[in-house]
């Protein structure tokens, strides 16, 4: 293990009332939307002032919708996943005045739900980020939230494109993967209520809020990798974070560092990170490489570790635990055969703030957060690279956490979720 000296530094949704109005007059069918809380107007509208087509009408959009007809074992799509599906194939936003990604970019995925507030700091936390102009933006969204969308629109510091999962259950009231009528919720005995569903390895039957977790990552990264044309090439990293990840103005820089020394300083890593593995740490503040166990807070791969992650698709689906990062830790990373690492500076680049989990904290009055902002200090050390490519590497081979033999939290025992997973694995196959 390499030493390392003590740096001198201090350390329904869209409910589906969306109640549709067919009304014919002189023979043409009008559309009438008429929502219960957010509206699909903004949308439609950016589809067409954006796109060089015209905007086809519902039902030829369903009668075109290339994953309608390629992929049949894919739920039936509604009016909002089929607009949402044509949405993902326009091309990025600020072309002109971004008009070339620099060669060494990495790519950088943001993944969100709705919490307005909290997406807001990061993308102001983005926006000082150091060669933030260089690279590409996606943003995934989790269901379609109008004032997400709208924060999302207004970004002008780097190209942009953003994604809605189509088969969110966000997006679909009265049917799976939303909820469907007859459905078992908690602990129902489905013989004693007539209802349907399979429990998880605790009993209870599957909540659509808790499995859009594991459904829109796993979605995401088939998408990303394997379906956008503006990355299904893309040879090198791509960074993901989450909207409750504040981001300092270093992390790019070192981001491009880690992904240049990984395969040199620790061919035993299969990715690089921008945080400790334990979000509550801010690093250690050594002149040293970190190697440790994967971490969800700013972390990067290849495509050579995503081909292996996909092979792992039964494995990742067929877990019982509604989070994607405790199924990676618990059965698709022991499955490799060896010890997955990643590699870190000894200072963070980027730190979880978020108060609380799943999908709360999206109303402003309650957001979860102290004062309704972040107190995140930023050193000058931190505005510039830290990490210095002649530093070895010091390795944690022993740490807490989720490994091999968890069992699982659940929430993912129904049949329908993993079959949905594995056909998300199999859309651009």
């Amino acid at each position: 293990m390499a030493s390392c000296k003590k740096a001198r530094i201090k350390d329904a949704a869209f409910r589906r009332l969306v109640s549709l109005a067919l009304i014919t007059v002189s023979g043409v069918v009008l559309l009438l939307i008429l929502l219960r809380t957010n509206t699909v107007s903004n949308l439609i509208n950016s589809y067409t002032n954006e796109s060089s087509e015209s905007f086809e009408s519902i039902e030829e959009a369903k009668v075109s919708n290339t994953h309608l007809t390629r992929i049949p074992k894919l739920p039936l799509q509604n009016e909002l996943s089929i607009l949402l599906s044509k949405r993902n194939q326009m091309p990025p936003r600020n072309l002109n005045l971004y008009s070339k990604l620099a060669k060494d970019h990495v790519v950088i995925v943001l993944y969100v739900h709705n919490r307005p507030q909290y997406l807001q700091i990061v993308i102001d936390s983005l926006s000082r980020v150091e060669g933030i102009s260089e690279t590409l933006l996606i943003v995934s969204h989790d269901g379609y939230f109008e004032e997400m969308n709208k924060i999302v629109e207004s970004i002008k510091f780097c190209q942009v494109k953003q994604i809605f999962a189509p088969y969110s259950p966000h997006i679909f009231s009265d049917s799976f993967p939303g909820v469907s009528p007859k459905d078992c919720k908690e602990k129902d005995d489905p013989v004693e209520k007539h209802c349907e569903g399979m429990p998880d390895q605790y009993g209870n039957h599957r909540s659509p809020k808790i499995v859009s977790l594991k459904h829109h990552w796993w979605w995401m990264m088939n998408t990303v990798w394997d379906g956008l044309e503006v990355t299904r090439h893309h040879s090198g990293h791509i960074l993901f974070i989450e909207e409750d990840h504040f981001i300092y103005p270093n992390a790019y820089r070192n981001m491009q560092l880690l992904a240049e020394l990984k395969s040199k300083k620790c061919p035993d890593c299969y990715a690089a990170n921008l945080a400790p593995s334990e979000v509550k740490l801010r690093g250690e503040g050594w002149e040293c490489l970190v190697a440790e166990r994967m971490g969800n807070v700013g972390y990067a791969f290849n495509r050579t570790v995503w081909r292996k992650i996909h092979k792992k698709a039964a494995e990742f689906c067929s877990f019982d635990d509604y989070n994607w990062d405790i199924t990676m830790w618990s059965t698709v990373y022991p499955s490799f055969g060896s010890p997955v690492y990643t590699l870190r500076g000894s200072r963070t680049s980027a730190v979880h703030f978020g108060k609380c989990g799943l999908h709360q904290g999206h109303n402003r009055n309650v957001a979860c957060m102290d004062n309704g902002g972040v107190n995140i200090v930023v050193d000058e050390i931190d505005k510039v690279a830290n990490i210095k490519p002649e530093w070895e590497v010091r390795k944690y081979e022993h740490q807490a956490g989720y490994k091999a033999g968890f069992k699982g939290w659940g929430g993912w025992g129904d049949v329908r979720d993993r079959e949905l997973c594995m056909e998300f694995a199999k859309m651009y196959i």
